[in-house]
């Protein structure tokens, strides 16, 4: 079997992986991918169980391949045929967890100097003074984790990793639970620290806001294999997996039957469920009769109160609204058109619009907005 293989020469990590995880009874996982990442972040994308930690635990030797090759740096690191397996402690990969486990009885400067014991005090003081300051977290030297915010310790946690220099992180959902400017900055750190180091950074994310805010490029993996890479919009906007376009944001997954495909159009029509709601969406490798999975965002749904005239998409559903729910900034309608579609509007449209449950309305959904999963 073949599990993870990561190849970094200075700049880039390279790697391959299968690996099997049995569960209960005869059920199992098996990890197999090929990945190859550049200095900078890539994000590892996916639902959960699609085997993003297991890759990251592979890379750092918490796991160990049934079969592969690890290279880092041009130094081999685990090597299935070759019978080469180094320790997870010598490898220099630093692995930021969702938990930060940061020790509570020591101050942020002896977290931070921590692994740094084998170095000369002037040495050791040197670097520990310079991470702190990178990550902005320099006033903080004396404090112990209890007595610091969240975004702090996320800083502090990133500092105590990167202070010993490592050419490869790994990081496991190290910004959940913190809002969105607080992210920001601290990624901006990150990337400000990175620009020097130029190491390849592996970052497991279920938030697609973290990933349009973060990623140039995008690993998407799916039960144990990578579906799709490429730059978020790429991967993220048409994908080609349920299970992914769910953990990517697709509010709306239709099952439907091809009714006839118009090639020189480029479309199909299609049956949504068992109801009489007919749409077109891009056409795909599918014959008249097959079953399709249609995946829908909500945002790309727009509302009406009177049929729309004179647009140029295609889709056009009557319905009625069963409800509406206000989640901060943003309202969701559920409709139903011989199938229920989930759409968002503003709170402002929903005024203007006088909206109310039971309310007679018309989806417009654009051709292309509607993508073909497996």
């Amino acid at each position: 079997m073949d599990a993870v293989a990561g190849e970094v020469n200075a700049t880039i990590l390279t790697a391959r992986i299968r690996k099997e995880r049995r569960g209960a009874g005869a059920s199992s996982f098996i990890l197999d991918v090929s990945i190859e990442a550049s200095s900078g972040i890539t994000i590892l994308f996916g639902p959960s169980g699609a085997g993003k930690s297991t890759l990251l635990d592979s890379v750092a030797g918490l796991a160990r391949p049934d079969e592969g090759r690890i290279v880092a740096g041009g130094e081999v690191l685990f090597d299935s045929a070759r019978g080469i397996d180094v320790p997870a402690p010598k490898r220099r990969t630093a692995y930021v967890f969702q938990t930060l486990a940061l020790f509570p009885h020591l101050s942020a400067e002896e977290n931070v100097s921590y692994g740094l014991m084998d170095l000369q005090e002037e040495e050791r003081r040197k670097r520990v003074e310079a991470i702190l300051k990178a990550f902005r977290v320099e006033k903080l030297r004396r404090q112990r984790p209890a007595e610091i915010s969240g975004g702090e310790k996320q800083r502090i946690a990133l500092a105590r990793s990167l202070v010993t220099e490592p050419r490869v992180l790994l990081l496991d959902e190290p910004l959940t639970g913190l809002d969105a400017e607080l992210k920001a900055a601290i990624v901006d750190d990150l990337r400000a620290w990175n620009a020097a180091k130029g190491i390849p950074i592996l970052y497991v994310t279920h938030s697609r806001e973290e990933v349009d805010a973060l990623g140039v490029r995008v690993i998407a993996l799916d039960n144990g294999r990578v579906v799709s890479v490429g730059a978020p919009m790429d991967v993220l906007d048409a994908p080609r997996r349920k299970k992914l376009a769910q953990a990517a944001g697709f509010e709306n997954m239709l099952s439907a039957t091809v009714l006839d495909l118009r090639e020189a159009d480029g479309v199909m029509r299609v049956r949504l469920g068992e109801s009489a709601c007919q749409i077109e969406v891009p056409l795909g490798y599918a014959a008249a009769g097959n079953r399709v999975q249609v995946a829908v965002r909500a945002g790309d749904i727009l509302l009406a109160t009177e049929r729309p005239h004179g647009l140029s998409a295609r889709n056009v559903m009557d319905g009625r609204i069963i409800s509406l729910e206000q989640r901060g900034t943003m309202v969701i309608a559920r409709v139903d058109c011989g199938v229920i579609f989930v759409v968002h509007v503003t709170p402002g449209a929903v005024r203007a619009l006088e909206l109310t449950a039971g309310h007679r309305v018309w989806l417009v959904l654009k051709t292309h907005s509607c993508h073909l999963v497996e």
